[in-house]
């Protein structure tokens, strides 16, 4: 999993550098938000690059992953 300087997990558009997509990342999309480097893996809360660092927002970035993680799942 890619991460910055600090030890946060990158996630979503903070993943896609000079226009290229992670290394290894073999879907025809760009990550999509809260997507870690790896596809279907998703990132919340504390651990995740440029995030709040409050309960609330972990809690909100939860309940949005599992949307995506559904969404994810739908197309494999």
């Amino acid at each position: 999993m890619d991460r910055d300087d600090r030890g946060f997990i990158l996630t979503g558009a903070d993943l896609v550098r000079e226009g290229k997509r992670p290394k290894g990342w073999t879907l025809d999309r760009d990550p999509g938000l809260l997507e870690t480097s790896v596809p279907g893996v998703f990132a919340v809360g504390d651990v995740r690059h440029g995030s709040v660092k409050r309960v609330a927002s972990g809690v909100g970035e939860g309940s949005i992953a599992i949307q995506f993680v559904h969404q994810y799942l739908s197309k494999v």
